[in-house]
């Protein structure tokens, strides 16, 4: 199956925090999205992995991806070396996205950099005819994705370009409240996390309702990019 857009977390709900408005708009659009978990968040200090799993897939279904993989690489300790960057690439060349979506470029949880920047090198590599690598024993073909993007997360990063998410604000929040173990809830035992707050959960809210405020629409999501961004026209810009 070929994706038009891919979108990696280094843990489940990642996806969900960061992007999951601009990727309800594309699937409403007509476009085939993807998101790949790099790890199952076993470290995570509320829920579980088989809990995770199940919320992860609630969320998937309510935002209408068409596939959700996890490549169950090690939760804080995974790198960014040769046999990490084989299994994204492997996993590029499988789905052939035109634009693939990543983690922050910095942020408070190491695991969110150290995914970006191995999801941002394994895009370049997957390009490379001389990396060979196969699935089911058949050769795959060379991709490269045409596009890199980076969502924001924890810290407030300066974004590049903003995405109008007004009418998929509801369904954003939806696929972030299927992690029922990991958000605010007024009636969880479990230990009180940063984002298992009531103040991170109306953050979210807040930072679309602002970035959506400064182009004139009701919610935005932001992004930061690696190369400049090219328009056909200045008409094309809102």
């Amino acid at each position: 199956m070929k994706l038009g857009i891919l979108a990696f977390g280094a843990h489940p709900d990642d996806v969900e925090l960061g992007c999951s408005g601009t990727i309800a708009k594309e699937i409403s659009l007509g476009k085939k999205v993807g998101i790949i978990d790099l790890t199952r968040g076993e470290l995570g200090t509320r829920g579980s992995v088989e809990i995770r799993n199940n919320e992860s897939e609630a969320a998937a279904k309510i935002l209408g991806v068409s596939i959700r993989e996890n490549l169950d690489m090690r939760d804080g300790f995974f790198l960014n070396d040769e046999s990490h960057q084989m299994r994204i690439i492997e996993i590029i060349r499988k789905y052939k996205p035109e634009i693939v979506l990543c983690n922050a470029i910095d942020d408070r949880h190491i695991d969110h950099a150290k995914g970006s920047k191995l999801v941002s090198d394994a895009c370049f590599l997957s390009g490379l005819v001389k990396i060979a690598t196969s699935i089911d024993g058949i050769q795959q073909e060379a991709w490269r994705p045409k596009l890199v993007y980076h969502y924001i997360q924890w810290k407030n990063i300066e974004p590049d370009f903003v995405v109008d998410i007004t009418g998929f604000i509801d369904k954003k929040e939806a696929s972030i409240l299927a992690y029922g173990s990991q958000f605010y809830n007024p009636n969880s035992e479990e230990p009180e996390t940063p984002i298992a707050t009531k103040n991170f959960l109306e953050s979210i809210h807040n930072r679309s309702r602002e970035l959506g405020r400064l182009i004139g629409t009701e919610y935005a999501e932001g992004f930061t990019v690696e190369r400049y961004l090219a328009v056909n026209s200045l008409g094309n810009l809102i």
